[in-house]
């Protein structure tokens, strides 16, 4: 006598309890604007970022008298918001025939799903990893549905910025950041910063994490610099010699692009203060499925365009 066990299919643990997610990089550009408290809430559209400038004109003194000079201009910028939704419908009933029917209650109705907390930690994280695309990569004339809902700062910037190019620090233009050129491309836009701003404590270079792990190498390998390294792994250091912070943002990645800028230049405009963090997971009883929703409004802008340096290959 044998077992005949040819009908059944090999066996494969299948861990009904256990769901892994993969990796989603958050909005870490959201959240330095909302540091420096940069945020315009109450935007059902659009508004006005309220500018003042004003100069000082020296005059001889050591008489009497009054001569006016000097003018004290006021300007606009608007931040332009975009309007945001996230809508999923999921059926339980769906799950039946798979492994995850073990997660769902006796019964053939279900008002709720199977790892709820982790399917809702997930998409917030997804939700949040796009808008720090957007934020820069953002294009209203784009085809990409999660681009096109508001400008993001490398359209808004576009070529009014400083700009750190290719010929006037290289004698080849680069057409690619790599490890044989990143020192001297990061140099170039340090150089290309606005003496008026240049000092400022916020000042911050914005590159790409695939950039930034390029440069953190090409220092490494150089072995010419004593740097310290924060303990933020792929975020942030600053440029050995200098007080002017390099922050790694998933925004950039891809676009071989790095800008100059004061944090307190930025400015983020929302309806509701963290609106994108707000979400719904209900039961739709007469669709008899579970629903996801999530909708609020997302701009943003800079001030001053002549405080900007970039490089942009």
């Amino acid at each position: 006598m044998a077992f005949d066990v040819s009908a059944l299919a090999n066996y494969t643990k299948e861990n009904e309890a256990l769901l892994v997610t993969s990796s989603v990089l958050g909005a870490k550009t959201a959240s330095l604007i909302k540091g420096q408290g940069n945020v315009m809430v109450g935007v059902k559209s659009s508004e006005k970022i309220n500018i003042m400038d004003t100069d000082a004109i020296f005059q001889a003194g050591g008489s009497c008298g009054f001569t006016a000079s000097g003018t004290t201009t006021f300007t606009q910028r608007t931040v332009t918001i975009g309007k945001v939704k996230v809508n999923e419908s999921l059926c339980p009933k769906s799950l039946e025939a798979k492994y995850l029917q073990k997660a769902l209650p006796e019964g053939s109705r279900y008002d709720s799903i199977a790892f709820a907390a982790e399917y809702t930690d997930k998409k917030a994280a997804r939700i949040a990893a796009q808008l720090e695309t957007a934020l820069w990569q953002g294009d209203t004339a784009s085809v990409n549905v999660n681009l096109n809902k508001f400008d993001g700062l490398v359209k808004l910037v576009g070529t009014s910025a400083v700009e750190a190019n290719n010929t006037t620090y290289f004698g080849t233009p680069a057409t690619s950041i790599t490890s044989a050129n990143v020192i001297a491309v990061v140099d170039a836009l340090y150089k290309a910063i606005p003496a008026t701003v240049v000092a400022a404590d916020d000042v911050t270079i914005f590159v790409g994490q695939d950039v930034f792990r390029t440069y953190t190498i090409a220092l490494k390998n150089a072995n010419m610099f004593n740097y310290t390294f924060d303990g933020k792994a792929d975020s942030e250091f600053f440029i050995p010699g200098t007080p002017v912070k390099v922050v790694a943002t998933p925004g950039l990645n891809g676009v071989n692009k790095l800008y100059a800028m004061r944090l307190s230049n930025l400015f983020l405009g929302t309806d509701l203060l963290n609106e994108e963090e707000r979400f719904e997971l209900f039961y739709a009883k007469e669709a008899d499925e579970v629903r996801f929703v999530s909708e609020f409004k997302m701009g943003v802008n800079v001030a001053f365009l002549d405080e900007i340096a970039s490089f942009i290959i």
